[in-house]
């Protein structure tokens, strides 16, 4: 069950996750490596889709594709015992596609914010072997979550290149 957010930079609507920190996580540098904070984004998304789409939903039969991701790896996370929490929240639907921002902290006591990201996700027909839409229920479910996106690196890169803001 998701717990609310009490992060900083973490929207009201999102819902928080803990998620184990594994000595295997670890790399030659003593500190978590960055490949998993990946797996952390989709274990919280797992446990996300169950609380926002209902637990009778088949991942497997329903396919969703990742077809992008973005990581801002903020500070070095080291080994805990206790769980780290993930924040993931939607920050934006399409006709097939949709957002959802992370943030990954601390156990409970620890607001660091380690890292954020977004992925993207596709809804995908796995029959047809293409993208399918997102339904009205999805559509739905994904509303009541929606935030505005993390802020990354890429966006204030992009943004210097453009002359806009990020």
């Amino acid at each position: 069950m998701a717990s609310p957010p009490d992060l900083p930079e973490v929207p009201t609507c999102a819902s928080v996750y803990p998620v184990t920190v594994r000595w295997s996580d670890m790399d030659a540098y003593a500190h978590v490596n960055n490949v998993q904070y990946l797996r952390f984004f989709e274990e919280a998304r797992v446990y996300a889709f169950k609380d926002w789409f209902g637990q009778d939903r088949d991942l497997i039969d329903e396919g969703m594709l990742v077809v992008g991701q973005a990581v801002d790896y903020l500070v070095q996370m080291d080994f805990a015992y206790a769980p780290a929490r993930v924040a993931v929240w939607c920050t934006g639907a399409a006709g097939a596609s949709f957002d959802l921002g992370y943030a990954v902290a601390g156990p409970e006591g620890d607001d660091t914010v380690y890292a954020r990201g977004r992925v993207t996700l596709v809804a995908y027909d796995l029959a047809a072997k293409r993208p399918r839409r997102l339904g009205p229920a999805e559509r739905e479910a994904l509303a009541r979550v929606t935030g505005p996106a993390p802020v990354l690196r890429v966006d204030r890169t992009a943004a210097r290149r453009t002359g806009t803001t990020a």
